[in-house]
């Protein structure tokens, strides 16, 4: 059995795909026993990446393979579209899910995503990937029942690819140069899809401004899961409140950004009240805050930081006196997901304590806003 690489070494050359083949014996057990040695897993069991199974996924792409779409700042390593393929192979995609991994590094590749920080930092975020638009579909990614959980293959191989690129392309290796405390599941695979059916407000990508029929991607360097329980509450401030009090939490309150996935039990709420993201977004920035005092009281007031959110520019709903999440409603993302039934919403927050990693999109399968 002929396997690729799934990387290359910093500073090395791209070099022709014969010279970055592993020759192991034709038994699947041993091939896969193979990739653990070779320290190429996340813990479990990967595919061998087969030469025709690679081939197959860069068939998704019109670039040549030695084509770089992502790069290490700290390390100066490079992502290559054949390393790409390689690592999506081992994590189990399928050849047309292999775009929305494209899209996502070069998205996590722009500067305010800051890439390197957010891999690296005891913050342990794990970057989570939404896809908005028809292409989730195509490819049949899961935006209902069970939306972050197991059983949808898209959703999970598509979050473990870029998983098993942090580590084995950019060297990401836990308790070496990912310095997670603690971590999360997600750390595994962290990826949905934006629910279109029955959504009543436009979806991300619509919002994000690209054509009609045009999909993306959003990344977001992500902390844990926080779900968020409402099943009594029968108006959009009921719901919201809800929301925002998790999303003030001691211990989650910061300037960062935020991701709120709204269940379609507390989105009918809002949509039937002719509540949009708009009106949404206002509500919780001004509801999800805390008092200085307070903040004083649990050690985590910063005047740098008060001063950053009540400043010249300051946003027109920041109230004195206390510390908001985010700086402006926009830093609050909300869409739709999950299935029909249940009051079960969720907040995920960001990454680091400010403004460390700043939420990033890019179209799929086609070159808008290209570098």
């Amino acid at each position: 059995m002929r396997l690729s690489r799934p990387f290359k070494d910093a500073g090395e050359p791209f070099m022709p795909l014969a010279a970055r083949i592993h020759e192991v014996p034709d038994n699947l057990l041993a091939a896969i026993d193979y990739c653990y040695e070779k320290g190429w897993t996340d813990g479990l069991p990967v595919v061998p990446p087969t030469l025709e199974r690679v081939h197959a996924t860069l068939g998704h792409e019109g670039r040549p393979p030695e084509t770089v779409i992502a790069t290490h700042p700290a390390t100066g390593l490079e992502l290559s579209l054949h390393a790409a393929a390689v690592n999506a192979v081992m994590a189990g995609c399928l050849p047309e899910y292999f775009p929305v991994l494209v899209a996502a590094f070069e998205a996590m590749d722009k500067p305010d995503f800051n890439f390197h920080g957010s891999t690296a930092s005891t913050g342990g975020s794990a970057p989570l990937l939404i896809v908005s638009g028809a292409y989730a579909d195509d490819i049949g990614m899961n935006a209902d029942v069970n939306l972050f959980g197991p059983g949808n293959r898209a959703n999970a191989t598509i979050g473990r690819a870029v998983r098993l690129i942090l580590r084995n392309v950019f060297q990401m290796v836990p308790g070496i140069s990912d310095k997670s405390t603690q971590g999360h599941p997600g750390k595994y695979s962290f990826c949905i899809a934006e629910r279109m059916r029955g959504n009543p407000w436009p979806l991300l990508c619509e919002a994000q401004g690209y054509p009609k029929g045009v999909s993306s991607v959003t990344v977001f360097a992500a902390g844990g899961f926080c779900n968020v329980e409402n099943h009594g509450g029968n108006t959009p401030q009921q719901v919201l409140s809800s929301i925002a009090d998790a999303m003030a939490s001691y211990g989650c309150i910061t300037l960062g950004q935020s991701v709120v996935i709204l269940a379609p039990e507390h989105m009918r709420i809002l949509a039937d009240a002719g509540w949009g993201r708009v009106e949404a977004q206002a509500y919780l920035f001004m509801h999800a805050k805390r008092s200085v005092e307070g903040m004083r009281g649990v050690g985590k007031y910063r005047a740098s930081e008060y001063e950053k959110q009540h400043g010249a520019h300051a946003h027109q709903l920041v109230e004195t006196g206390y510390v908001h999440r985010g700086l402006a409603p926009e830093d609050i993302l909300i869409t739709l997901g999950g299935g029909d039934a249940g009051g079960h919403s969720c907040f995920i927050p960001s990454w680091s304590r400010g403004r460390g990693s700043i939420m990033q999109h890019k179209p799929i399968g086609v070159c808008i806003d290209c570098k």
